[in-house]
């Protein structure tokens, strides 16, 4: 396990001065705070011996039934047998990996992909194979390809991880062809395929897309989150699993936490019990809505010509391209200093890559905000391009390894 090197550059750009592009961080703000604070008086009230006490290793029976009918939004009808509860999504994730990862197994993923996801295979001593993608998510034909080129080459691969929904940092999504034929590889080839989908249901437009899970029970390991949807303080996730994949899920969080908050749990359930649940995600919703418009508008008048940037329709994140001879994780220090923050893309990439990328994140800061620090950030691109013209095209040391500045940042 690895600490990065730009975690004090990011103490530094969590300052209020600073325009922060970097966090992942939903917009709280936004809940019925004062709902929020007496659901949880009254749960004391009421529940408080059993909400303080320890409980089910797989998690509250009520809520597991609770988080079935939320992932009926996504097509997926399943029982609350198969539900495990976690510490958000990302315990379910390290559970897996402690589950099927043996060092020096492959793990497939998207390139770029989740730096979370990335720092849990090498702490597994996973080996991570990146699949290419582009403006439509994942790209089958590449994924039919590096499994072929794997398996003839004698390497083990232990499952295909992938965000297929507004992803993580890139912003794309999987489309529903796209869907299929992943779907069929990975079952001719014997592939457990892990759906981490956390943004799910914050699309900007239509209804929520159907998930990998509800077309394959039996390959797809399901990931699910409230940390985006209601709060992360929660810390509630989940994972939905094939029976025996269930199984083993329960003993593994029993030997991580013997059990996880009572307390959290009875809050959410009580959260999806009584409150309108729906009508809040269509107000988190909007709100993202309006401030990736922001962002995007921004981008399109103020980015000097090369920059090429994703267009997301839900979630959280922008992925840009900067122009060649330019090195996003050199000029963060610049940036940093012009007041300005974004991660750069090489925490997410397990090979080397994306030192031309960056990702911008619009959901936390408010528009005009945003629109402040899209103009800061030009001007900083536009500065190194100056320098690059003079000096020359010179690239900062390779990157080797994961660089994840964080969970506030993830």
């Amino acid at each position: 396990m690895v600490a990065s090197e730009i975690r004090a550059l990011f103490a530094v750009a969590s300052r209020p001065e600073v325009v922060s592009l970097a966090g992942g961080m939903p917009y709280v703000t936004a809940l019925p705070l004062d709902v929020v604070g007496e659901l949880v008086a009254d749960l004391i009230a009421k529940r408080g011996p059993e909400a303080l006490q320890y409980g089910s290793g797989q998690g509250d029976p009520a809520l597991r039934e609770q988080i079935c009918e939320v992932m009926r939004e996504e097509g997926i009808d399943a029982g609350a047998n198969d539900v495990v509860v976690t510490v958000g999504s990302q315990q379910a994730l390290d559970l897996i990996t402690r589950i099927f990862v043996d060092p020096g197994d492959i793990v497939l993923a998207e390139g770029p992909s989740y730096v979370g996801a990335l720092g849990t295979f090498s702490a597994y001593q996973a080996k991570v194979v990146h699949i290419a993608m582009d403006d439509q998510g994942l790209i089958p034909e590449s994924l039919a390809q590096t499994i072929y080129a794997l398996k003839s080459a004698g390497n083990r691969i232990k499952f295909l991880y992938t965000i297929p929904t507004f992803q993580n940092p890139a912003g794309v999504t999987l489309n529903e062809v796209r869907r299929r034929q992943v779907l069929e590889i990975c079952q001719r080839a014997g592939i457990l395929i892990v759906e981490d989908n956390p943004y799910g249901l914050l699309g900007f437009d239509g209804e929520p897309l159907r998930a990998l899970r509800a077309d394959d029970p039996d390959g797809v390991v399901y990931l699910g989150s409230f940390s985006k949807t209601l709060a992360p303080g929660f810390r509630v996730g989940w994972a939905l699993a094939p029976h025996a994949v269930r199984d083993k899920l329960v003993l593994a969080m029993e030997s991580a936490v013997l059990s996880h908050s009572t307390f959290t749990q009875l809050a959410v359930g009580q959260f999806l019990a009584t409150q309108p649940w729906r009508e809040q995600i269509k107000t988190f919703r909007e709100l993202y809505r309006e401030r990736r418009d922001a962002l995007l508008s921004s981008l399109d008048v103020l980015m000097p010509p090369g920059c090429t940037w994703t267009r997301p329709a839900g979630g959280f994140f922008v992925w840009m391209t900067l122009p060649e001879g330019l090195d996003s994780k050199a000029m963060l220090p610049q940036a940093v200093d012009k007041r300005v923050a974004f991660v750069p893309g090489t925490g997410f990439f397990s090979d080397g890559g994306g030192e031309r990328q960056m990702r911008l994140s619009y959901c936390y800061p408010k528009p005009d905000r945003i629109r402040e620090g899209v103009r800061r950030l030009a001007g900083v691109i536009e500065e190194e391009l100056r320098t690059r013209e003079m000096f020359g095209t010179g690239r900062a040391p390779g990157h080797a390894g994961v660089d994840t500045p964080g969970p506030d940042l993830a």
